[in-house]
């Protein structure tokens, strides 16, 4: 049995790279196509023919000079794009239901085999909060854990400094070029120098409004639990402890005054069984039982080989699996009974839809239309 750790080839990571920048494949997509095809490359050359079996005449696909561009500019930074399955891709960030296929690291990654507790809170946060905020990632750095943020002003921001010499992880919403907010540069290098920035997205992307709920899943995916300090209702905080939630990871947070806007989010996470923190033995004690969680990641299945010409039965299964959907989710078992078709069948199908731009995949494996 061979038991050598896996690691991509330059040119395997050059395809992987092509493949998750390739339009309309997301993470979920990617560890499909990758299954289903046998590898990234085999992936890349069929994307064209399954998106115009789809309806999409062009697609867009990085060719391979621009995935070459992209890793020699990161590495200028000194980032390098890590394969999940290799050795140093973060562990728990294995077990989320869409976890990046390569995360750009910059810095000592050494911090991801050590237990991490992510923090995330208020931007426009109250001096209370951001001094408590501070002490509990001093404390937690203290025992032994890496301190998890988004790099944000304010919680994050004080997460972050405090955790600096016992190590860090900044999440980045956009890419290693484009830091958000700009203000928080030097706070960054010095991040970097001892811990480690990440990101998920291309090297120069620029983070849009969308790209933050999408980071908030790598935050939370990275920790063993989550603690929030101070957030308003309906703020990001909270869509970073839903995502925990969904992810089997602990949430934390800290009460605060009623008549405090920024405390609504934390109060109410309290009510709906988060548990209380007053201090960092509080969330230390309740994660030791959930440390060394480990999951299996992408599988390696035989490569399959889709005919070039399109038959009209094929084109009448996808225009089937189609009509079947609808903006409700539903599970990929439920569509394979209703149309009466081979799984393998199923999944070109839902291929060709997706490329197209016309189904949604979603967490659970539940798929709906556009």
């Amino acid at each position: 049995m061979n038991n050598d750790p896996f690691r991509l080839t330059e040119d395997q990571r050059l395809d992987w790279l092509r493949l998750i920048r390739a339009e309309n494949v997301g993470p979920r997509t990617f560890r499909l196509l990758v299954n289903q095809f046998g590898g990234a490359g085999p992936a890349v050359r069929l994307l064209p023919e399954l998106a115009r079996r789809g309806g999409r005449s062009i697609l867009k696909i990085p060719g391979r000079d621009e995935a070459e561009a992209e890793l020699k500019e990161a590495a200028r930074m000194g980032a390098r794009y890590v394969a999940l399955g290799e050795a140093d891709y973060p562990k728990l960030l294995r077990e989320i239901d869409d976890p990046p296929p390569l995360l750009a690291v910059r810095g000592n990654s050494e911090v991801f085999s050590r237990p991490a507790i992510a923090m995330v809170g208020a931007r426009n946060a109250s001096v209370a909060g951001t001094r408590y905020a501070a002490q509990l990632a001093r404390e937690f750095g203290e025992a032994g854990f890496v301190v998890v943020s988004g790099l944000a002003r304010g919680i994050d921001s004080a997460a972050h400094r405090a955790s600096i010499s016992t190590g860090t992880v900044a999440v980045l919403a956009g890419g290693h070029a484009k830091p958000y907010p700009a203000e928080n540069e030097k706070l960054l290098e010095a991040i970097v120098d001892t811990g480690t920035a990440v990101s998920e997205m291309p090297h120069r992307w620029e983070p849009r409004a969308r790209d933050f709920p999408r980071r908030n899943r790598l935050i939370s995916g990275l920790a063993a639990g989550v603690v929030v300090v101070e957030a308003a209702e309906r703020s990001g905080s909270l869509i970073t402890a839903r995502l925990a939630g969904e992810q089997g990871r602990e949430v934390f947070a800290v009460p605060g005054s009623p008549a405090d806007p920024r405390a609504g989010g934390t109060n109410r996470l309290i009510k709906d069984g988060a548990t209380l923190v007053t201090s960092a033995a509080d969330v230390i004690e309740n994660l030791k039982p959930m440390l060394g969680l480990s999951h299996p990641i992408i599988a390696r299945e035989p490569e399959i080989v889709i005919p070039t010409e399109t038959s009209q039965s094929a084109d009448e299964l996808r225009e089937r699996v189609a009509s079947l959907l609808s903006s409700t989710p539903v599970t990929l078992d439920e569509i394979v009974r209703e149309a009466g078709a081979k799984v393998g069948d199923i999944h070109i199908a839902l291929f060709e839809l997706e490329l197209a731009g016309r189904i949604e995949r979603h967490g659970g494996g539940l798929i709906s239309l556009v």
